[in-house]
């Protein structure tokens, strides 16, 4: 590249002002007049694809929205984010993105819109800090193009309409970014500076980014703290002071709430739910740390497949109800799947997939889907597989998050090799080791993750791809005049168009034209660009538009598909509807129980009911507004609350009723009533889609085992807190069986 190499110390020096100028303030980089419409334009154009349709997105994920209503009803419920307002136990993630969307419930009042526009807005708000971010380093046209680029990712689409705590996160860890980006741009060199003010807000975004989705939020802690030491203006001992001041504050904005509830009394304030001590620690080193690194997280807690107290979807490890195809109940799924099934045909096959589809029995259903799981290194929601370096590129796993990934490696080394000998503060290179940082660490630590994840936390790639992208992109077009530069903006051209063209291929049946479009295009600029016609001013603009438009629109297409369809349960996944894996589907909180619910309605008890596992309590939350214990959490497995404390809350007459599913009671006891018969046969159509489509995180197996019906038997479990319960109820109370649920009214006297 020595045709580049002239004055490329001098690269981003359209960026930061001629030298002895504050940065920022040079006069040739005034602002040009398309930049605030463009700007309007992307937010605006952001705010519409994630408020589109909000409005019937259903509860997403049960479990989150159970906990988010009931904030809305008690305020301690509020400030430990508990499943119910009864304070029984909380959700596995600590309350911060439960705060946001339970203060939105009480302002507008409580609703599904009311739950999910905050996240929305959160995604916009997003989109406008990267801009920021990157425009500081780069110029306005790459903050317009990151912003555009994460903005279309699929998987931000996803979450950024979700009530998981992911868009939160996503929130804080990109503003901890901007501010570090506007430390590195602010003047003074001494410790008490305001370079080390914006590193202070910094580290107060990563700790309540760790109140969002805890560890998840210090993935992008390396490329932070990197930047930081190489580029920040002052002397080595200078730039380790501040980055230490910053390191206090991510301690203390994270450590307050931890330090709360530990001085909190344990027996005024609810079970902190995923830990085996009763300790925010515990979940966040363990079930939510390094537990899911080392691939331990469920040692104590495994999750089961179908948790046999809870006719409602599976469950997924992230202490949410796992998303499912599950729209039998509507009438749909054979349909949907059957015809799916078809376009994929000896390719869903390899996968298990079509075995499971077609499987005539429950057990038959299960040993298929498990086979699958197995063998696909994307199951559903669920990324499996082997850990390495191109984990994350397999099957449709990339489909989520990874449309930029050759733009992004190009435009990292080109921007590296660009910048190499510009100054140490140079900002174009600072921010390429930022986001190469982010980029790097985060994506290291996903693909070496002994244990299967959801795919969705893959956004936490996408703005550093954004940038990444963005960045490289422009300081090539910036030198476009030497052939080297033409050549590289070519190979990123080509790359992408190629990648989009594989990624596409996923779903073949998909809008089939837009493929081969796509690579058309993307060859077609890449001549041009090297044939060097972009010297031509207005014949230039074109073809960088093109340019830009061809590599967006894939992860657009999938984007605008993502918004149309529904998502439900605790391992969505974004784009088109495909045969292996789940996501969508019906809302189990819209399930007819018209009797059971007005009983529950009806109880003035702290708790109107009880039953092991979140998903049933959740589900019944939703629809009646009424408090329930989950005994055990979302797995049905925390030790909360033991039997004696069960037993007092009985006798203190503060829980009315006690719930489990008819059908696993007389797979249980080998017994079944004609009522039971009929009210298992009427749900037998959602049961079988359940089996046939499995989405849990754990498939059944030697460690896992399954009943008949595949269902591990938690609540006949008498190792855990929720089985010893259930038989002490079964002994002691009488059951009636209400609209498929069998029902032991806790209040009368119990038998002899």
């Amino acid at each position: 590249m020595s045709g580049v190499d002239e004055g490329a110390h001098n690269v981003s020096e359209e960026y930061v002002g001629a030298s002895g100028t504050r940065p920022g303030r040079d006069p040739r980089t005034a602002r040009p007049r398309w930049v605030r419409p463009g700007l309007a334009g992307l937010l605006i154009a952001t705010a519409v694809l994630y408020l589109w349709g909000l409005s019937s997105a259903g509860w997403a994920n049960p479990f989150y929205a159970a906990s988010v209503q009931a904030g809305t009803q008690d305020w301690k419920a509020l400030l430990f984010a508990s499943l119910d307002p009864g304070n029984g136990i909380t959700v596995d993630k600590p309350p911060a993105a439960m705060w946001v969307m339970a203060l939105s419930g009480r302002i507008f009042g409580f609703s599904a819109w009311s739950m999910l526009m905050p996240e929305a807005l959160i995604g916009v708000a997003t989109v406008a800090l990267l801009y920021g971010a990157v425009r500081r380093c780069a110029g306005y046209a790459a903050g317009l193009i990151a912003g555009a680029a994460l903005a279309l990712t699929p998987v931000a689409a996803l979450m950024f309409r979700y009530d998981n705590p992911d868009a939160l996160m996503m929130l804080l860890v990109v503003a901890a970014a901007y501010c570090v980006v506007r430390a590195l741009r602010s003047p003074g060199t001494r410790w008490w500076s305001a370079g080390t003010g914006w590193l202070a807000l910094a580290g107060v975004a990563i700790g309540f980014g760790f109140l969002a989705k805890m560890m998840q939020a210090f993935l992008v802690l390396p490329g932070l703290a990197l930047v930081v030491v190489v580029a920040m203006p002052g002397g080595f001992w200078s730039r380790i002071g501040k980055l230490a001041t910053a390191g206090l504050t991510v301690l203390v904005s994270a450590g307050w709430y931890v330090a709360l509830v530990q001085v909190w009394p344990a027996n005024s304030r609810p079970y902190i739910g995923g830990s085996t001590d009763n300790s925010l620690w515990d979940l966040a080193v363990g079930y939510n740390g390094l537990g899911r690194v080392l691939g331990n997280e469920n040692k104590h807690h495994p999750a089961p497949a179908h948790p046999s107290a809870s006719p409602g979807p599976t469950a997924g490890t992230d202490g949410a109800t796992a998303g499912t195809h599950a729209v039998a109940a509507h009438g749909t799924t054979a349909a949907t799947q059957g015809s799916t099934a078809g376009t994929h045909g000896t390719a869903a096959a390899a996968d298990g997939a079509t075995a499971a589809t077609h499987a005539t029995t429950a057990a038959d259903a299960h040993g298929a889907a498990a086979h699958a799981a197995a063998n696909s290194p994307h199951f559903g929601g669920m990324a499996h597989g082997g850990t390495g370096v191109l984990r994350l590129l397999q099957n449709s796993l990339a489909t989520e998050f990874a449309w930029l990934v050759p733009a992004a490696v190009i435009g990292l080394l080109a921007g590296l090799w660009l910048t190499r000998r510009a100054p140490r503060t140079d900002p174009a290179r600072a921010a390429l080791i930022l986001w190469g940082g982010w980029l790097v660490g985060t994506w290291l630590v996903l693909s070496y993750m002994s244990s299967s994840f959801h795919t969705y936390y893959t956004v936490e790639l996408a703005p550093a791809l954004a940038a990444l992208g963005a960045i490289g992109g422009t300081l090539l077009w910036k030198r476009r005049e030497h052939p080297s530069a033409r050549v590289g903006l070519g190979a990123m051209s080509a790359a992408t168009g190629l990648w989009v063209y594989h990624l596409l291929d996923e779903t073949p049946t998909w809008l089939p034209w837009l493929r081969w479009t796509l690579v058309i295009a993307g060859f077609a600029v890449a001549a041009v660009l090297i044939l060097g016609a972009t010297r031509l001013r207005r014949f230039g603009v074109v073809t960088a538009a093109v340019a830009v438009i061809a590599g967006l629109a894939g992860p657009a297409a999938y984007a605008v598909e993502t918004v149309a369809l529904p998502h439900g349960g605790g391992s969505p996944y974004s784009g088109p509807v495909r045969v292996r894996g789940n996501g969508f589907g019906h809302d189990p909180a819209t399930k007819s129980a018209p009797r059971l619910d007005a009983m529950l309605s009806d109880a003035d008890n702290r708790w109107a009911a009880a039953a092991v596992g979140s998903q049933q309590v959740s589900a019944i939350e939703l629809r009646t507004g009424a408090s329930l214990l989950a005994i055990g959490g979302f797995s049905g497995r925390d030790d909360s609350p033991t039997l004696a404390q069960f037993q007092q809350y009985v006798t203190a007459g503060e829980v009315h009723y006690f719930l489990m599913d008819a059908r696993s009671q007389a797979r249980g006891t080998g017994r079944a009533t004609a009522s039971e018969d009929a009210d298992a046969h009427t749900m037998s159509a959602h049961r079988d889609s359940a089996t046939t489509h499995p989405n849990s995180r754990v498939a059944p197996s030697a460690n896992h085992p399954a009943n008949s019906s595949g269902s591990p038997s938690v609540s006949s479990n008498t190792s855990t807190s929720g089985g010893r319960i259930t038989a002490w109820v079964q002994a002691r109370y009488i059951p009636v069986t209400v609209d498929g649920v069998q029902v032991y009214d806790l209040t009368i006297p119990p038998r002899s």
